[in-house]
């Protein structure tokens, strides 16, 4: 996969499907994730002719890590990549652990909106609780990020060596608890083994990036919801263990530009899945 050198010396591995505009949709993939989670989401761009890119975050893949990162020094990778690719005009598309990193982008200028599909909300709020309604596994997760690097660093080398080598044929299995039937329904579907692959790329080099979004989503994001104008559309269904509706909610709450389109019933990979011309057309929209 292409790699693209940061004026600090790292490397972001790179999917730009090619078209030739100065608008584009930026896309972040979820925790874990990596850039080729979104080649269909881009491929389904390009016969539109709208331009896409997805990359890597920082710590997934063969994308140099960024150690102590806040969600939104995302800004930093995405304004080089916007500069080097000419890019005027964007849109950003976050799932789930992307979401907070697709609301950052928000404050960068060029940016037009952004579409959040399942995203995490925030910890440490009065008003959210953060893992209610999460499957076990999350709360285990999550409970180790909050000790720090060190124990959620050896949570990972104990618990989530099996995601390095996922199949599709096992990848159910292998999510255990944090999913629902709609999820499960679509993976059985076609999707398993996409996502399977996605996984063994993100964590082909390390789980670094992994480990940092868990210590990133435990801490403060580095901006504030409220102070975001640029239109926000939230997507989210009642059937999503990985981030329960409530998080949808409270984003909606927080963010005065907000839009929540709910759809009962689905999940949290579903949503996407379902939904991606819809969601595709919404950008389309923001873009002109």
């Amino acid at each position: 996969m292409p790699q693209f050198k940061l004026r600090d010396g790292r490397e972001l591995e790179i999917l730009d499907n090619g078209i030739n505009s100065e608008r584009a949709i930026i896309f972040h993939h979820g925790t874990p994730g990596h850039a080729s989670a979104w080649s269909s989401w881009l491929e389904e761009a390009a016969l539109s002719g709208i331009r896409a890119i997805s990359y890597s975050r920082a710590g997934y893949g063969t994308s140099d890590r960024n150690p102590g990162r806040s969600v939104i020094n995302v800004n930093t990778d995405i304004a080089q990549v916007l500069d080097a690719k000419n890019i005027t005009k964007f849109v950003s598309i976050g799932w789930s652990g992307g979401g907070p990193h697709c609301l950052a982008n928000t404050f960068e200028p060029r940016n037009v909106g952004a579409i959040s599909l399942a995203g995490v909300g925030a910890f440490g709020v009065d008003d959210l609780d953060f893992l209610e309604g999460m499957g076990p596994e999350n709360h285990d997760e999550f409970g180790a990020a909050l000790k720090g690097e060190a124990v959620i660093d050896q949570w990972m080398n104990d618990n989530a060596g099996a995601m390095k080598s996922v199949t599709g044929s096992d990848i159910i299995e292998a999510f255990g608890g944090l999913i629902g039937d709609a999820d499960k329904a679509v993976l059985e579907g076609g999707e398993a083994d996409a996502m399977a692959a996605s996984m063994r790329s993100a964590l082909a080099v390390s789980f670094d990036g992994w480990i940092d979004d868990d210590l990133v989503f435990v801490k403060k994001w580095g901006f504030d919801l409220a102070s975001i104008t640029k239109p926000v559309f939230l997507w989210q269904g009642d059937d999503d263990f990985m981030v329960p509706h409530a998080h949808s909610y409270w984003l909606e709450k927080h963010i005065p530009t907000a839009t929540l389109t709910f759809k009962p019933g689905e999940g949290h990979i579903s949503i996407g899945v379902k939904y991606r011309a819809e969601i595709l057309a919404q950008a389309q929209g923001l873009l002109k």
